[in-house]
């Protein structure tokens, strides 16, 4: 559970909404503490670090290659591959897969699948913008279909991880599933913007921290 002295890591690797990100989980009790670099998420991990959050915008390519010029991912593997939290967010959910669609470099590889382009039809375009409900596979207890929940998309690539039972919960566009969250071990992603998603997106990020270890 979370307290004040929950040290959660903030990945910053010059592409995500680390604002909006920072203070949605400040509300909520937790301790933020910017990451810019590997040598950063190590200090961060021997100074008691708790959790990483992997905020992103922006496009697939560009992003990995802010992490590698940052020494951030063998840290950030490291770290997923003995089991320990990482919550991703948008784009960040999109380079936990083995690579997109979108660009040529390979991603994290920390989750088996791709990153594919979403289809447009004439009443849904791509982007898929706005807020829609998730339809939860009650795999996680940060998305019990027992409740309504109502989250902000922005995005035009949809992840489609090899093992189904990584999704934790899909959104319809164009009357086709997208993945809107997974939910593997000790690692969670959101397609949505828990941040800019209202009660509801503070109720996931709430649910999350509740899970953390003390």
């Amino acid at each position: 559970m979370t307290t004040n002295t929950t040290l959660l890591g903030i990945i910053d690797y010059g592409m995500g909404n680390l604002h909006s990100v920072t203070k949605s989980l400040q509300r909520l009790g937790a301790q933020c503490q910017r990451l810019c670099s590997g040598a950063d998420l190590r200090r961060w991990e021997d100074s008691g670090g708790v959790a990483l959050v992997l905020p992103g915008v922006g496009a697939f390519d560009p992003a990995m290659t802010q992490l590698a010029d940052r020494d951030l991912i063998q840290p950030i593997g490291h770290w997923v591959r003995r089991d320990r939290p990482l919550l991703g967010i948008c784009l960040g959910l999109q380079l936990l897969f083995s690579g997109s669609a979108e660009g040529r470099l390979a991603g994290l590889n920390l989750v088996p699948g791709t990153v594919e382009p979403l289809k447009p039809t004439a009443d849904e375009p791509v982007p898929h913008m706005g807020w829609q409900p998730l339809i939860s596979a009650d795999s996680s207890p940060l998305f019990p279909s027992r409740e309504e929940q109502w989250v902000y998309f922005v995005h035009s690539y949809g992840a489609m991880p090899r093992e189904a039972a990584v999704v934790a919960a899909h959104v319809m566009v164009a009357r086709q599933p997208v993945t809107a969250a997974i939910a593997h071990g000790a690692l969670v992603a959101t397609q949505f913007h828990p941040e800019k998603s209202g009660p509801c997106g503070q109720r996931i990020l709430a649910r999350w921290l509740e899970h953390l270890p003390c």
